[in-house]
């Protein structure tokens, strides 16, 4: 076996363990808990491998509290001489466990070859294979040439706007700075992903008038104006996406189109806690939170339009109808170059560690890869890590282990091959 694989496979039950550590710090985001300690947990370990460390805290960033501070990690270990900097980032906050857990979601179970727990796959396993794939290089190989460094930073299930991006603003990611990264995203050990489509979140409100539910007609159901939008809806937009293709190597093949889905509706009296029955009045107002997903062939401007051309028309030709529009996000797709050093490089990591051709894929959701690129303006960004988006999110989320080793192996590789040290063997 490769005298590289060989150190890292006897990591295992170290990287097992960090990852389950990570597991069991509930970064639940909302609303941002228990940052600090996962922050201070990774910063302790790098220290005593020789990695200069600054915990960043996100001020006035959205989110950022007293209560909930929003911290983020940076370590850098310089090698002996000059070269290139090769960044790996993970983001640290998990969603909500939710419910139908059959084990606990925060006690990074093990079994059956899998680790368990809310967030083992997004992305805490991944993390903990970036952490040990630099850790293995700076105990074998101290001598490297350039830099390397290592994130790990918040918010990414909430956009990232206090970590990665805010990081960006600071200058972290400033090409010339760093020049390739790495974000151990879980889209499988033989994923090279390149790219991801773009979001378009708004809420749409429906305005009505209310009057006594025993007469409706003295009032404006705003629940009806807005089943009158859905049906547009369902008639005219969702069957035009479902015929959009894309060039983007999206996976999975479903994701490869543009798609629409309803993230949540609330209609007329807000919803209250206890025995009481709601009083009887026609609705005035009904909101509907929409999560508009496309490739690279649209932009978040079209998008917006179609949405607005439908609720135009329905004031036209619809009595009564009014509405608000209002916009919560938007990030455009992104799909850089396939032929740029850090995908070629981790390419050629996977059919070193696998012994077959990585895939070329993109995620059908957004990543901080979106900030790097966009605001940093560092194209040579990509993502590639253990665990399968399948996974994230979902009750008994788990990751397999023999793909974090791998992933930690390939991430090991291509830091390597990219800093001009991959003719290095270990120590």
């Amino acid at each position: 076996m490769d005298a590289w694989l060989t150190r890292i496979a006897a990591r295992r039950e170290e990287m097992v363990g960090l990852a389950a550590e990570l597991v069991r710090i509930p970064t639940v985001n909302p609303p941002g808990a228990h940052y600090a300690d996962c922050v201070e947990l990774l910063a302790e370990r790098l220290r005593r491998r020789g990695f200069a460390v600054e915990i960043r805290r996100a001020r006035g960033a959205p989110g950022d509290s007293d209560r909930h501070p929003r911290v983020n990690l940076l370590a850098r270990r310089e090698g002996t001489r000059a070269g290139p900097t090769v960044h790996l980032n993970g983001h640290i906050d998990v969603v909500p466990a939710g419910e139908g857990w059959i084990v606990d979601p925060f006690a990074g179970t093990v079994r059956d070859g899998r680790l368990y727990g809310r967030g083992a796959a997004d992305m805490k396993g991944g993390l903990a294979a970036a952490v040990v794939a630099l850790e293995t290089l700076v105990d074998h190989r101290p001598d490297f040439p350039g830099a390397v460094e290592l994130s790990a930073t918040v918010d990414e299930e909430s956009g990232g706007f206090a970590g990665v991006a805010w990081l960006c603003r600071e200058g972290v990611f400033a090409p010339g700075r760093v020049d390739h990264v790495i974000i151990p995203e879980p889209l499988d050990v033989d994923g090279v992903c390149i790219g991801h489509r773009g979001v378009w979140w708004a809420e749409v409100e429906t305005l009505g008038r209310t009057a006594h539910g025993s007469m409706p007609f003295l009032g404006d159901s705003a629940i009806l104006h807005m089943a009158a939008f859905l049906d547009r809806l369902a008639r005219d937009l969702l069957p035009a996406l479902d015929r959009r293709g894309t060039r983007m190597p999206v996976v999975p093949e479903a994701a490869r189109r543009s798609t629409l889905n309803l993230n949540a509706i609330h209609g007329g009296q807000p919803e209250t806690e206890g025995d009481g029955l709601p009083s009887p009045c026609v609705a005035d107002r009904c909101r509907l939170v929409l999560d508009r997903r496309f490739p690279v062939e649209e932009d978040c401007q079209g998008v917006a339009g179609e949405i607005r051309a439908l609720l135009d028309d329905l004031a036209r030709t619809r009595p009564g109808f009014r509405y608000r529009l209002r916009e919560l996000m938007r990030v455009d797709p992104v799909m850089v170059d396939a032929d740029l050093p850090t995908p070629r490089a981790v390419a050629r990591a996977v059919r070193r560690v696998l012994g077959r051709e990585a895939r070329l894929v993109c995620s059908p959701g957004t990543f901080d890869q979106k900030h790097i690129v966009r605001i940093a303006g560092l194209r040579d960004c990509i993502a590639y890590g253990p665990g399968r988006l399948a996974q994230a999110h979902r009750p008994d989320e788990s990751v397999v282990v023999e793909e974090m080793v791998q992933a930690a192996a390939v991430l090991l590789l291509a830091v390597l091959d990219l800093l001009g040290a991959a003719g290095m063997h270990p120590r």
